[in-house]
C-alpha cells in the first residue's frame, strides 16, 4: 500500500500534494493510485513507438499536468522534459526517457 511516507522517500513532495487535496490524505493517496494507472501512459508509449509526435505531446502533456498536481516530482520532472521536446516536434530518440518514466512509475505501483 502507498503510503506518505513511501511517497516522501520516493521524492515526491508530499506537503504540496496534499495542500492542493485540501490536506485530506485519504484523498490525495487515491489520486495518486489512479495518476499511476492512467491511460496517458500507455497512450505516451504507443505514440513514441509509432514516432507519432502529435500523439506524444498530447499524451506527455496530460501526465505532465497529472503529475506535477500531485507533486510526483520525479516522475513529473521526466513527463514535463518530454512534453516540452514533444511541443517543439523535436525528432529525437524518446525510448530512453520512456523508459525512465515508466520504470519508476513501476517502482511506485510496487508499493501498492
Amino acid at each position: 500500500m502507498i503510503t506518505v511516507q513511501n511517497l516522501r522517500d520516493f521524492g515526491a513532495d508530499v506537503d504540496d500534494g496534499l495542500s492542493r487535496c485540501m490536506n485530506n490524505e485519504a484523498f490525495y493517496l487515491r489520486l495518486v493510485g489512479m495518476a499511476l494507472s492512467d491511460g496517458n501512459f500507455d497512450k505516451l508509449k504507443t505514440a513514441v513507438e509509432a514516432g507519432d509526435l502529435d500523439a506524444g505531446f498530447e499524451a506527455s502533456h496530460a501526465l505532465k499536468g497529472i503529475l506535477a498536481n500531485l507533486s510526483l516530482t520525479p516522475l513529473q520532472k521526466v513527463a514535463s522534459e518530454m512534453c516540452e521536446y514533444l511541443r517543439s516536434r523535436t525528432q529525437m530518440d524518446y525510448a530512453p526517457m520512456l523508459e525512465e518514466l515508466l520504470s519508476k512509475r513501476e517502482e511506485l505501483q510496487k508499493l501498492a
